[in-house]
């Protein structure tokens, strides 16, 4: 798979500017259809919605980040059982996959909620995380259309691109360091002809082939 990597410590604003310029140089206003998939953090949805202004623009939760949710509360709604715990997290996990958010979001509210105060807790948690994310969460509809729900693409991304690099042993960095080393650690890293590319463009017409750690 080819892939191009953006990587620094930039504000929104910024990322946002850089995103839309790498979506344009691999033809994305030609695609027909745009998807965006993120996790469930304050904003994330806003930002793909106004930097990726498309009326048919589908914005999916990513899978893993609702299902670690019905994993903790399993654990609490089945505390002292770890095999009952594991068995009633992979249903709850098969129904997100097979019917989709809504139709979870209604089997739990049927529950009754559970009695110890930290899982009644956990389990108001989770409807209302069900409620604000619902919309996002059809994936019998999106696996139907071939279309990915989880985002481990760019979870391992965060750790070949990134975390291999500043993450070696005795390493210690300040800011400065750490955006410069992650710009140019994302192009090394991006597909074929990026990293020469760059080069070529900025010194001296890429009679310089530096090759990073």
């Amino acid at each position: 798979m080819q892939a191009r990597y953006l990587a620094g410590l930039c504000a929104l604003p910024l990322l946002g500017l850089l995103l839309r310029r790498q979506a344009r140089q691999v033809g994305m206003e030609q695609a027909e259809v745009w998807v965006g998939i993120s996790d469930g953090g304050g904003g994330l949805e806003d930002f793909l919605r106004r930097n990726f202004s498309r009326p048919g623009l589908t914005v999916i939760l990513d899978f893993y980040h609702p299902a670690s949710r019905l994993e903790g509360l399993a654990k609490l709604w089945r505390e002292g059982d770890e095999g009952a715990a594991r068995q009633a997290a992979q249903r709850w996990c098969a129904a997100l996959k097979r019917q989709g958010g809504a139709a979870l979001l209604e089997r739990r509210r049927a529950l009754p909620p559970p009695g110890r105060p930290a899982a009644a807790q956990k389990y108001r948690e989770l409807l209302g995380y069900r409620e604000n994310h619902r919309r996002k969460m059809d994936d019998p509809e999106y696996q139907r259309r071939g279309w990915h729900i989880g985002s481990g693409a760019v979870e391992s991304a965060c750790k070949t691109v990134v975390g291999q690099r500043l993450k070696r042993a005795g390493m210690r960095w300040g800011e400065e360091g750490t955006d410069q080393v992650c710009r140019l650690r994302a192009l090394f890293k991006s597909e074929k002809d990026q990293w020469q590319a760059f080069w070529a463009r900025r010194v001296n017409k890429g009679s310089i082939n530096y090759q990073p750690n």
